[in-house]
């Protein structure tokens, strides 16, 4: 399994990456993210994704914002590329396209943006911004996306869209990465299924188990092949790996009792109100539980809790249903991430395993 890739979520918000009162040797600062980057990459991690935050949520008091963090960390890394996530209406496509070309070109081709179509009202409010329904904040991000695209590859381009207009637009230097630098988004709703399909590289989809994995890749990849294009999957998990199966689940089990019960419904609270609105009424939280929302993407449901063979051995199972990529999030970044790169991907890259083929995904 050489071709699968991993991920973590860089921890440049306060709090950690779950909702709870539990003590986490994990840190926000500059300092500490370049050493987990510089850790990371050493260990075999290809990605690390920077997310945004603009004010505090669920226990998130400090925020360092996601571009500047990945052009911060670029010039104290080698390999890794680094993932900014962008929130259509709050950042201009065209002023995004001119920052993340200058950051691939510094870089030499390890920029990436993840597009996130927004779940915090709050957040749009505070600065007097509109807060579309749900299905017009996908459609925004979607004409984001096809600006990104035009202005990272073609040398005048013109765009007459619903929200944005581009008027013989162009970027130097281009990217370095080719054709433009990867897209990744979110979304477990139809219509962000059907613009992943449409315009993104990556769907990233939260924590499942491997039923509602198979649902989600072999969808996508349907809607993906209707547009002629592929596209690749990406998995959020929650990783706990320890010496036996007992003493992680412990861990996890610690987490959920020291939960921060108001922030964690707060959140329950604002993601469900924000799934509502879609046509469907089903948002990307929408089967989510008080104890599935104590780590705010699903991460618990992957089941990536145990000793270091039975988490590679679930991996290899999410690779052969279509995953590409596992995006990990830890409680003790300092001993945990590397850990995970010492002892478990070593052992994911010996497995042997059958990927499915592309019509299979599909259901052919």
């Amino acid at each position: 399994m050489a071709d699968i890739k991993f991920a973590y979520w860089i921890p440049n918000v306060s709090g950690g990456l779950v909702v709870s009162k539990i003590p986490q040797r994990t840190n926000w600062t500059y300092d500490y993210n370049t050493q987990i980057a510089q850790t990371a990459e050493e260990v075999g991690f290809e990605y690390a994704l920077a997310q945004a935050r603009f004010i505090a949520s669920y226990g998130a008091e400090y925020q360092l914002e996601a571009l500047t963090t990945v052009s911060a960390l670029a010039p104290v890394t080698n390999k890794i590329k680094l993932i900014a996530a962008v929130h259509p209406g709050l950042w201009h496509p065209g002023v995004v396209a001119k920052i993340g070309s200058s950051i691939d070109f510094l870089s030499n081709g390890r920029f990436a943006l993840n597009i996130v179509s927004g779940w915090f009202k709050d957040e749009f409010t505070i600065y007097g911004e509109p807060w579309l329904d749900h299905d017009e904040r996908y459609r925004r991000s979607e004409e984001f996306i096809r600006v990104l695209k035009g202005l990272w590859t073609e040398d005048e381009f013109h765009f007459k869209g619903d929200f944005y207009r581009i008027n013989g637009g162009w970027v130097k230097p281009r990217p370095i990465s080719q054709p433009h630098p990867e897209i990744f988004q979110g979304g477990n709703s139809k219509a962000a299924r059907r613009m992943a399909g449409r315009v993104s590289d990556w769907y990233f989809m939260n924590g499942n188990t491997m039923e509602g994995v198979r649902e989600q890749i072999a969808e996508v990849s349907a809607l993906a092949r209707e547009a002629g294009r592929t596209i690749k999957f990406g998995l959020n998990a929650f990783i706990i790996v320890r010496e036996t199966e007992a003493e992680a689940h412990e861990v996890l089990r610690e987490i959920i009792a020291q939960a921060d019960v108001e922030a964690v419904k707060g959140f329950g609270e604002a993601v469900k109100n924000a799934g509502a609105s879609t046509r469907e009424r089903q948002g990307m939280w929408a089967n989510s539980n008080f104890e599935d929302l104590v780590q705010y993407n699903d991460g618990f449901r992957s089941g990536l809790i145990g000793t270091p063979e039975q988490v590679a051995e679930k991996i290899r199972q999410f690779y052969e249903a279509g995953v590409d990529l596992i995006l990990g999030g830890f409680l003790h970044y300092s001993d945990d991430l590397p850990a995970f790169g010492r002892t478990v991907i070593p052992i994911v890259r010996e497995l042997k395993a059958h990927r499915r083929t592309a019509d299979e995904l599909v259901g052919v």
